[in-house]
């Protein structure tokens, strides 16, 4: 609430300058005058209306999001309140199902292929099936090697999952060009991110990277997401400020507006 006090206070002073300037001289101080002066004159009055709900727009659609906030409440924490309650999000997924991923660039579809790597790919379904993705950013690409994602932009959400770790899966499918995996900071520590990878990265299958999944239409659009930042944005405070530090500090991010299960 303290985030929203700012926008809104901005958008009732803009409304009390709007007023003033509608109002008349101090010479045709009553009500009775001004209210005479509108019947008289339509067209001030729907120019009136027309500003207000302009400045209006520029509040809500422009301003809110600078901090953090959108028309429905703090960017990528609209009906975010389920997925707070990892635990309760542990359904087996089936042997083969698609994913289609719209994105700020476009669509993509993965197939995921659960004896590829059983762990990763019930995990990666629940998030999906709950909407984890939508409205997460794609915040490190690397051109041509890896397309990585999968912080939430509600840091609610982000910190209930740190700690939802999944047990590693054996490498069964290698990391060519087009594979899906859970990416990871050391043994048995996968949550939510996830990369794509944009070449043959087979290097990592001695790491430990098990893909689950691999893209099956739309790869020229991973491969055309924004890449200019490649590692800059920082994961701790994304962790700390979700996509209102990276909207404020990365605004050319691409995103995911949507993921499901097809």
């Amino acid at each position: 609430m303290v985030r929203l006090a700012f926008p809104l206070l901005v958008l009732v002073v803009l409304g009390l300058l709007l007023v003033a300037v509608v109002l008349p001289s101090k010479r045709d101080t009553t009500v009775a005058v001004w209210w005479t002066r509108i019947q008289h004159d339509v067209g001030t009055l729907i120019r009136s209306v027309i500003a207000l709900v302009a400045l209006t727009a520029i509040v809500w659609f422009v301003v809110l999001p600078l901090f953090g906030w959108s028309a429905r409440g703090p960017v990528g924490a609209q009906d975010s309140g389920g997925l707070r309650n990892p635990a309760a999000l542990t359904e087996q997924a089936p042997a083969m199902f698609e994913v289609a991923f719209d994105t700020s660039k476009g669509r993509f579809a993965v197939n995921v292929h659960r004896e590829w790597a059983p762990i990763g790919a019930d995990r990666f379904y629940n998030l999906v099936k709950s909407g984890f993705f939508d409205d997460v950013r794609f915040f490190r690409v690397i051109a041509g090697q890896l397309a990585q994602f999968g912080m939430h932009g509600d840091p609610a959400v982000q910190n209930a999952w740190r700690d939802a770790v999944v047990e590693d899966d054996p490498v069964r499918h290698g990391n060519v060009r087009g594979s899906v995996s859970f990416a990871s900071r050391g043994p048995n520590t996968r949550t939510t991110q996830l990369f794509i990878n944009l070449r043959d990265n087979s290097a990592y299958d001695r790491l430990g990277f098990a893909p689950f999944a691999e893209v099956v239409t739309g790869l020229d659009v991973v491969d055309s997401l924004y890449s200019d930042y490649e590692e800059r944005p920082d994961q701790g405070l994304i962790d700390a400020e979700g996509n209102a530090y990276l909207i404020r500090e990365f605004p050319n991010l691409d995103y995911i507006k949507k993921a499901a299960v097809r």
